[in-house]
């Protein structure tokens, strides 16, 4: 926003920012506090609803002005008796908030001293002396002070720093030695710095499991083995955030260390180990390459052991035999 003022000469009235900032006062508020504001003395005693009607509100908007006002501190009213029976209604509108106290001094005429403005000159007597204007030059800059105090320590410093600069280059052959050692940690740096980045995320889904940058660097090693053994990155964030304790989560560090040791699981067979009852293995039989489950020690799958049967019953010399016959011959004992 650009912003384009100039000050008024004459004809103006300073507002201040309290009221001009006020949140509780709307805005036909203000502006009858600083059209009363700007009157002149002669026009002072008129009622606070003449100077509305002047300003064109309306009586709905002038009792909202005069509420704020009123809640504000900035208008106090009393209602008087007069000695003729009739009642008549003082009232007192400022500037700056007031307390009842304080107005009540400024309708009797006395003045209020406010915290923030200055006091009244007392009945002090004066300093001695008459007024005069401040010599220049009678002080030179501090700046130019530090700089002559300061020319000559400086130049002894660096000559007496200049050995111990140079001991540590005897020191290097010694410390090349270590270089070696980052090639190993870098084989397992994507895993870790994956896990990493997932647990410093968890505090999105639950704020008790926030971690600082050196807790999820102690555990990152333990959450990469997670994904050396096969589980991605949302598995593991679903182990460790699912089935949070009721309770809250008392330590983030204790309970993610907990859930990595307890919960890692078994790591996956390598190529070269031998099938398992019960796994996944690759059918031998003909066609397209298939997989099935094992549930012995069989090679192939139920619908290629069945073919194989039909293949091989009709290559016998009685051709395909029936189903009965083929029973009848079991319970003779024929075949078995």
């Amino acid at each position: 926003m650009f912003r384009h003022v100039i000050a008024p000469v004459r004809s103006y009235t300073k507002a201040a920012n309290e009221v001009v900032r006020h949140r509780g006062l709307n805005s036909d508020a203000k502006l009858l506090l600083l059209y009363v504001q700007g009157l002149p003395e002669s026009e002072a005693d008129k009622p606070l609803g003449e100077h509305a009607d002047a300003l064109g509100l309306r009586p709905r908007e002038y009792q909202r002005a005069k509420k704020a006002l009123t809640a504000g501190g900035f208008l106090y009213e009393w209602k008087v008796q007069r000695r003729d029976g009739r009642w008549s209604t003082h009232q007192v509108l400022s500037n700056v908030t007031l307390t009842r106290e304080e107005a009540s001094a400024v309708r009797n005429g006395a003045p209020v001293r406010k915290a923030g403005n200055p006091e009244e000159p007392g009945g002090a007597k004066p300093t001695a002396g008459s007024a005069r204007p401040r010599a220049a030059g009678s002080h030179p800059p501090v700046e130019e002070d530090c700089g002559k105090t300061s020319s000559h320590p400086p130049t002894e410093e660096p000559a007496t720093e200049e050995p111990a600069a140079e001991e540590p280059v005897a020191e290097e052959p010694a410390a090349e030695e270590p270089a070696t050692e980052p090639p190993a940690a870098e084989a397992s740096a994507p895993e870790v710095a994956t896990a990493e980045r997932l647990l410093l995320s968890l505090r999105h889904q639950s704020r008790d499991l926030l971690l600082g940058v050196r807790e999820a660097r102690g555990l990152a090693e333990m959450a990469a083995e997670w994904l050396r053994r096969g589980v991605s990155v949302g598995e593991l964030r679903h182990a460790l955030t699912s089935h949070l304790p009721g309770d809250g989560v008392r330590s983030a560090v204790g309970f993610l260390r907990h859930r990595l040791t307890e919960k890692l699981p078994q790591r996956p067979p390598e190529a070269g180990d031998s099938p398992v009852a019960g796994g996944i293995v690759i059918c031998e039989g003909p066609g397209r390459e298939h997989t099935f489950r094992q549930v012995g020690d069989e090679t192939r799958c139920g619908s290629c052991r069945r073919e194989q049967a039909r293949t091989r019953a009709e290559s016998e010399p009685g051709g395909a035999v029936a189903w009965r016959d083929h029973f009848d011959k079991v319970a003779r004992g024929v075949i078995t």
